[in-house]
């Protein structure tokens, strides 16, 4: 049986100063946590999410495309600069814009370190009952929060930093006219280890083993 494909959806890597990258009349960046500076209003418009305690220093990038993605330093590692690319596999133009955009980076960040790989894997319809009862296996329950169902752990506490497992609507999300559900898979830093950007595909097999360990499904990812 083929495998089903699934996207690199989203992408966090970080270096000592990403904004080395930026420096040129294409980006703006705008400040909205640091000393002396603090507009949690500001990020809440622009993300749709809340600052945390964890984090130190929060930017916003914007790009001639009109893009607007995240750039922050963690309380865990404050000298360390971390960039979010959420969204590369999406049904709308914002995700081509920002695939385009870590495409015309790839060159230049190969030697900077990943923290975060989501892959995506979507269902047009529901995902199958024997997915489903996969993924409740091992030790793993189902819990809700806003529009997301998390599969977690008795180990695991609300946040970790090796995996994270959920499902949601991306139909929802993206006011699609079809029916789209996502199985999506975090792995975070402590999973990925120290690996850089040139060596990401070389993740790809073990990441491939998880997701059949835990979903029963065969995938092969893919990405960009």
């Amino acid at each position: 049986m083929k495998p089903r494909v699934a996207k690199l959806d989203s992408m966090n890597f970080a270096s000592k100063n990403l904004e080395a990258y930026f420096s040129n009349d294409d980006y703006i960046i705008e400040t909205v946590k640091s000393v002396g500076v603090f507009e949690p209003t500001r990020w809440v418009k622009v993300f749709k999410s809340k600052l945390t305690r964890n984090i130190v220093e929060a930017k916003i990038l914007h790009t001639s495309t009109g893009l607007t993605i995240p750039l922050k330093r963690y309380s865990r590692s404050p000298q360390t600069q971390v960039i979010e690319f959420a969204g590369l596999h999406g049904y709308n133009e914002r995700s081509k814009l920002l695939s385009e955009l870590l495409q015309g980076l790839k060159e230049q960040i190969q030697h900077e370190q990943v923290t975060r790989l989501d892959v995506a894997i979507d269902f047009k319809g529901n995902i199958p009952n024997k997915v489903i009862k996969k993924l409740c296996s091992k030790d793993r329950e189902p819990f809700k929060f806003m529009n997301t169902i998390y599969y977690k752990s008795s180990s695991e506490k609300k946040q970790n930093y090796y995996m994270n497992i959920k499902t949601y609507s991306k139909s929802n999300k993206e006011k699609l006219s079809e029916e789209i559900n996502r199985l999506e898979f975090v792995f975070m830093q402590d999973y990925l280890k120290k690996i850089q950007i040139k060596d990401i595909e070389k993740s790809f097999k073990r990441m491939e083993k998880s997701i059949k360990k835990f979903s029963g499904l065969e995938v092969q990812i893919s990405f960009l």
